[in-house]
């Protein structure tokens, strides 16, 4: 039987996101995000409810978010469901925990202090961008299409 496990989320930075390093140099980025969702009942009251998902992204694009991202800014996610499983130290229960292994991350919104002169930095890693399917046939490659030539981009 053929499974599939995707995940895409949209939301806000709870906290800044907390970097940390394995003995062996990968760098691993916890941060949280809060999902909102918003609904008219029957009564035609507006309601609310926030979903927190905690998330782990590694490699360079866990320095990136790092680097660029801080509590409250637009993220959008897409990764994978993990279960975590423990015994509770003080009471000996078995606990468990539903989080997400990040694959991909987009920086959402502008760079903080960019509302005027300078531009802003790339919102994210080359790699964390999806594709975009062209509409229709292109005639000829257009100069500047593709990714940068330099080797200077921080992503």
């Amino acid at each position: 039987m053929a499974s599939f496990n995707k995940v895409i989320l949209m939301g806000n930075l709870t906290r800044d996101p907390e970097l940390r390093y394995t003995p062996k140099g990968t760098a691993i980025a916890k941060i949280g995000l809060a999902v909102n969702r918003v609904w008219t009942n029957e009564a035609g009251e507006k309601k609310e409810e926030v979903t927190f998902v905690d998330v782990d992204v590694f490699g360079r694009t866990a320095e990136n978010v790092g680097q660029y991202m801080r509590k409250g800014r637009p993220i959008m996610v897409e990764g994978r469901l993990k279960l975590d499983q423990w015994d509770d130290k003080a009471t000996g229960a078995k606990r468990s925990k539903l989080g997400v292994i990040a694959e991909t991350v987009q920086f959402l919104g502008s760079a903080p202090g960019s509302e005027g002169s300078a531009p802003a930095a790339p919102s994210a890693p080359r790699a964390a961008r999806p594709a975009a399917a062209p509409s229709a046939p292109a005639a000829e490659p257009v100069e500047g299409d593709g990714p940068p030539e330099s080797d200077d981009v921080p992503f």
